[in-house]
């Protein structure tokens, strides 16, 4: 298993860095290009979330612990509530729509879409760390494997806002290392809740995927239809959804 969890540290971190990469080269994205790639992480972050965490949450809490997975599914979408009362959405800061929220005047602009992005990527992060409680390596790798594909366009979609606000190509790479860090660091502290909190697995799978499923319904979805793309943002979410159920069936047995 430390050789997946290498595998899995280094994809979900070399994905942000890649798509950094990406998004030097091309500077600026059209609205339309920037939610087919939100709906297409949305749509690989709702298998995710279904596939590699709730539906094993479920099935680790059988009949008998069904409200502990139900209590932890609503508190991990509670705790993203709470975080978004205090963090911008992050793709309307990708996206160039006003936001505000009442800490905003008081951070640099810099500042505040550093912390926005990071803070998105903390829960990405546990909810792949978590996975590892199902034992199952076919799950961790689903999780991980959808986090780092819709990490790459997403890394790309956030370049242009950054040159907006005066960030230069070299100050992009270091914040993209940091980010990346941050998301690494998520992805152990996960494994290791899930470790230490053993008897609770059922609710830390489920609060993993409650957290995910909130932030797609509540930021991400919505993002997408706001700008007259809904139809190609629709479809990229299905095409995400489907890759992510083709990554899992061939990770069955792993």
């Amino acid at each position: 298993m430390s050789t997946v969890l290498l595998l899995v540290l280094l994809s979900v971190g070399g994905s942000t860095v890649l798509g950094v990469f990406g998004g030097l080269l091309v500077r600026r994205t059209p609205h339309r290009f920037n939610d087919a790639v939100l709906g297409f992480a949305a749509g690989v972050m709702l298998a995710a979330s279904v596939l590699g965490l709730l539906a094993p949450a479920f099935a680790v809490a059988g009949a008998t612990n069904l409200a502990l997975a139900v209590a932890g599914a609503v508190t991990g979408a509670a705790f993203i509530s709470v975080l978004d009362r205090i963090v911008p959405h992050l793709h309307r800061l990708a996206g160039l729509d006003a936001e505000e929220h009442r800490n905003n005047r008081s951070i640099g602009k810099t500042l505040l879409f550093v912390s926005a992005i990071a803070l998105h990527k903390i829960p990405e992060g546990l909810a792949t760390g978590v996975s590892f409680g199902t034992g199952v390596t076919g799950d961790v790798l689903t999780v991980a494997g959808a986090i780092s594909i819709q990490n790459i366009p997403e890394a790309v979609v956030i370049v242009a806002p950054l040159f907006a606000i005066g960030v230069t190509s070299r100050r992009v790479i270091g914040l993209s290392l940091a980010i990346a860090a941050i998301s690494m660091v998520s992805v152990l502290l996960g494994a290791l809740l899930v470790s230490v909190f053993a008897s609770l697995l059922p609710f830390v799978l489920a609060a993993a995927g409650g957290a995910m499923l909130y932030v797609i319904s509540d930021e991400m979805i919505p993002e997408t239809h706001s700008h007259g793309f809904e139809k190609g943002a629709t479809f990229a979410l299905l095409a995400g959804f489907l890759l992510v159920m083709i990554l899992q069936r061939m990770m069955e047995g792993l």
